[in-house]
Order: structure tokens, then C-alpha cells, then sequence
């Protein structure tokens, strides 16, 4: 049965992290797997648990601290007119995370078309941050009850490199965090974009229940 590690604090990664153990000697492929906001980097380890074996599974920490074990990659406040973040630390979360990317990679010899990154709620946020910015850096990007910031725009990657990923969305019908338009917002804009993906909507609300669990795995799998 994999566990997480003890968190690694060091200088040489740009984020603080565990990775399920015990990690495969020479990994055939990089799993990221973003937590979402007050949550913290254990909260998706028994996802990663069901991961393939050759499979290195890493779990950032986010790098803001909202209180005891509680993290996320930047604050929000939840308004009539919608979601109103702090865009300069979702930015540098995103730019903390392809740092954090490109030296696992460099670390195991991993490269980005066997790098997928997903997570859940703002961890789905950061994911598709990550890979519609900086798709040299991974294959293939997961968005579990999240959404793709608008705030994107400028800096998204160019036609070709953004034709190299695959993505995956995956949304609540009831979700009352983020409701359900923004999976089917995401949707239209990648296909917009030329970005090849899937979306799929379950019957539950903002959560990561087992057939969105199991869907995501089979996922996964289809693109080793």
C-alpha cells in the first residue's frame, strides 16, 4: 500500500511536497496532484495510491497558509458576481509550480509527454493554469470540480504547443462552490483553443466521489 512521504522542505524544489511511497526506482511517468484550497497535500494521496506502479505520484504543498494544516495556491472570496481571487498569488503559484515541475523532472528523468498535472477545485484551477501556459512542460492536464481562470488569456501558449496536450473535466451538477456552467464554460473554451479533451458531469456537488475517482484513473490510464 503506497503512503506519503515525510514532507521534503528543500531549496533545490520551489514547493514543499510528499510523494507516495514506495516510489517506483525509475519511474516511467510524473503524476502531480494539486490539493485544493484550506485542504493540504495529503488529501489526494489515496487517489495517487491507485495510480499505476510505475508511476512516481508527487503532492505539492500550496504555499499559502490559511491555518492549521490548511493551504492553498491563492485566496478567493466567493461574491454574487462570482468567484474574485487574488490574481498575484495565483500567478505566482502557477509560475512556482512549472519551476516545481521542470525539477522533479529534471530530478528522475522524467519528461513532459509522460508528465500529466490534475487536481481538485482550486487544485483543477492550477492545473489547467499550469498546462494552457506552459504546455512544454506537460502532456496532459485534469480539472476536478475547478474551473480555467479567465484571467489566462494573455498568457496563454501559442496554437501549436497548446495542440500537444490532452485535458480532462470532470464536474458536479450540483456543485454549489462552483457551479456547474463553469465545467461547461471550461468545455467550449478548449475546444476553441484546439485543446483535445473530455468533460463528464456527475449527479453529486463539489466533491471527488468515486465514479469521478474511477473515471479519472481510467483516464489516465489510456494515455500511458
Amino acid at each position: 500500500m503506497s503512503t506519503p512521504s515525510p514532507l521534503v522542505t528543500d531549496p533545490a524544489f520551489a514547493l514543499a511536497f510528499r510523494s507516495l511511497q514506495p516510489a517506483p526506482a525509475r519511474p516511467a511517468s510524473l503524476l502531480v496532484l494539486l490539493h485544493g484550497v484550506g485542504g493540504n497535500e495529503g488529501n489526494l494521496a489515496g487517489l495517487g495510491a491507485e495510480v499505476g506502479g510505475d508511476t512516481l505520484v508527487v503532492l505539492p504543498r500550496g504555499p499559502i497558509t490559511l491555518g492549521p494544516d490548511a493551504f492553498g495556491w491563492f485566496r478567493v472570496a466567493f461574491t454574487s458576481a462570482g468567484p474574485r481571487i487574488e490574481a498575484g498569488e495565483a500567478d505566482a503559484s502557477r509560475r512556482a509550480l512549472i519551476a516545481f515541475i521542470a525539477q522533479l523532472q529534471q530530478a528522475h528523468a522524467i519528461d513532459a509527454a509522460h508528465t500529466t498535472i490534475a487536481g481538485f477545485s482550486q487544485g483543477g484551477i492550477l492545473s489547467a493554469s499550469v498546462a494552457l501556459t506552459a504546455s512544454e512542460r506537460v502532456a496532459a492536464f485534469a480539472v476536478l470540480a475547478g474551473r480555467i481562470l479567465p484571467e489566462l488569456e494573455p498568457q496563454l501558449a501559442d496554437a501549436q504547443r497548446l495542440s500537444t496536450l490532452r485535458g480532462y473535466i470532470a464536474h458536479g451538477l450540483h456543485d454549489d462552490k462552483l457551479p456547474v456552467d463553469w465545467a461547461r464554460r471550461a468545455d467550449a473554451w478548449l475546444t476553441r483553443l484546439g485543446v483535445s479533451h473530455e468533460m463528464k458531469l456527475y449527479p453529486g456537488g463539489h466533491e471527488l466521489d468515486a465514479a469521478m475517482r474511477a473515471d479519472l484513473l481510467a483516464w489516465l490510464a489510456r494515455g500511458d
